[in-house]
């Protein structure tokens, strides 16, 4: 059995799965998105690529903020939480 694809419809690409191919991933989804030359069937997937994308960064980032609680653990054993710093090049991009 053979699948067509429609028209501009970009070729499957493999599940990222570090945090940033992910972010790269949504970038290139948004882009298609916003450029407003797919059917409804292409930004209906795209959509749905990017939701699942989504929920797997967010759990990325429980997975990271559990680490570094572990890392700031007292010696007791409660966690020590402490403000994150935003880079020099966050502040720039906002």
């Amino acid at each position: 059995m053979r699948v067509r694809m429609a028209q501009g419809a970009p070729p499957p690409t493999p599940e990222p799965v570090k945090f940033d191919e992910i972010l790269a991933r949504l970038r290139v989804l948004v882009e298609r998105l916003e450029g407003g030359n797919l059917t409804l069937e292409e930004g209906l997937g795209c959509f749905e690529e990017g939701m699942r994308l989504c929920g797997r960064g967010a759990e990325l980032l429980d997975q990271a903020e559990k680490r570094v609680e572990v890392l700031l653990s007292t010696a007791g054993g409660s966690p020590r939480t402490a403000p994150l710093a935003p880079s020099p090049d966050h502040e720039e991009n906002e």
